[in-house]
């Protein structure tokens, strides 16, 4: 086996927090100009006494691991664990305070929308620009150039200045050129949740084809089905430092325990509130056919879904949603519109509780996850707590015919469907039955 594609040792980053902080400790070139501009501001603000000090605050820690060539590794973890400031760093965003690393080839890197894309520039020149930013020649951008157009579908605006492209045709051309270029190593933030269904699917197949050509991928996200089927490996990372690194289905395991809200009412999952966001959940609990919070239900009983939740700022097209995993893959989503598509205009200012009912039976026997959040579809989450509600179904209650549909027929869901049989009288069944 060669050297490794990339190797992490001891790397740990420190960001200072308060105005108290070093003017010269900054992280990025918009660090820097940001730091510039509000300067006057901040000496007004000494001057009246409301100077706040430094805070120190460790987002990675003592950091170690390699990536062999062309392995697909997923980097997984709660908001704030470390994930962005890592994949930063080895994309060379932003230098580590302590640690080493070393990375052998060329790095393209899709952390937000539009990465490394200059707004004034035309979607033809940024891809241009990109190529060489990563040390691709001329020629060989323009060997790619029309796929990347095509696979990003924005061929009649390929010479407007993106600027005025929309985000979804933004994510598609920056995905697209960092996906093209033919980098040793890619590096992809948790960007492939903006865009509809099928750009998703389209990134996801474009993503397996790049695992397959012996190239690198370092892949974070929150959706465990996406790291599961992309990933041979994964690393779990928590405040900061890395609590488990294996194969995939075991540090995902690992992670969706953790994830597990552990509130005080069985059944129930509280958030803190945030004067900050727009809107927000305030609660969520599973309910019972009595209305009793609950985490256990018979197979055959339904289960509701309870959110509660406060709108601060009316937009259009917000939603509350819902989703069951197992094993941290999504067995479906639910939206509140679903089934009443007048609630995509603009709701008022105010508290709300919204329930839907899971029909029975539906779920097998196991063990489940509720996750809940509230944003605009395939667009932008407004809340997006970082929990998971556990709750259980078992086979209490049914009789023997269903008891062994549920074990004995494979499948994720039960569905006892109503079949119709009749016998077929005819000269052609009477010849083949003798």
């Amino acid at each position: 086996m060669g050297q490794p594609a990339i190797s992490v040792t001891n790397l740990s980053k420190q960001f200072q927090l308060g105005e108290l902080a070093s003017k010269f400790d900054y992280h990025t070139i918009q660090d820097a100009i940001v730091n510039t501009i509000a300067s006057p501001f901040r000496r007004v603000k000494r001057k009246r006494g409301e100077r706040k000090p430094a805070e120190a605050m460790w987002a990675l820690r003592d950091v170690a691991f390699q990536v062999e060539q062309g392995e697909v590794i997923g980097i997984i973890g709660h908001n704030g664990a470390g994930k962005s400031t890592l994949l930063k760093i080895l994309s060379r965003i932003t230098e580590p305070t302590t640690g080493r690393l070393e990375i052998r080839g060329r790095v393209a890197s899709l952390l937000e929308v539009g990465t490394g894309f200059h707004p004034e520039l035309t979607g033809r020149e940024n891809t241009y620009l990109n190529g060489a930013i990563l040390g691709m020649s001329r020629r060989e951008t323009e060997r790619q150039f029309d796929e990347i157009v095509a696979f990003a579908e924005v061929e009649k605006f390929i010479d407007t200045p993106v600027k005025r492209y929309s985000t979804g045709m933004y994510m598609r051309l920056a995905f697209a050129v960092a996906a093209h270029l033919n980098p040793e190593v890619l590096v992809i933030d948790e960007v492939l949740s903006v865009g509809d269904a099928a750009f998703q699917k389209k990134c996801l197949g474009k993503m397996q084809e790049v695992g397959t050509t012996g190239r690198t991928v370092l892949f974070v996200s929150h959706n465990m089905g996406m790291v599961n089927s992309l990933c041979s490996r994964a690393i779990l990372l928590k405040a900061g430092r890395i609590v488990a690194d294996g194969v995939t289905t075991d540090v995902i395991q690992n992670y969706v325990q953790d994830l597990e809200s552990d509130g005080d009412i069985e059944g129930e999952m509280h958030f803190p509130i945030s004067d900050h966001l727009p809107s927000q959940i305030l609660s969520a609990r599973l309910v019972d056919d009595n209305g009793n919070s609950a985490n256990r239900f018979d197979l055959m009983a339904p289960i509701s879904i309870e959110l509660n939740y406060i709108i601060r700022q009316a937009d259009e097209g917000l939603l509350v949603a819902a989703a069951v995993l197992r094993n941290g893959d999504r067995l479906f989503t639910t939206w509140d519109t679903d089934t009443c598509p007048e609630r995509r205009g603009v709701r008022v200012p105010g508290t709300y509780v919204s329930r839907v009912r899971i029909p029975a039976p539906l779920l097998k026997a196991g063990r489940y996850h509720l996750k809940v959040g509230m944003g605009f579809a395939n667009v932008k989450a407004v809340h997006d707590p970082d929990r998971l509600l556990p709750f259980d179904v078992v086979e209490d209650s049914i009789g023997t015919s269903l008891l062994s549909y549920s074990q004995a027929h494979q499948g994720l869901l039960v569905m006892p469907l109503e079949w119709e049989c009749w016998r077929a009288e005819s000269a052609a069944t009477a010849a083949l039955v003798g």
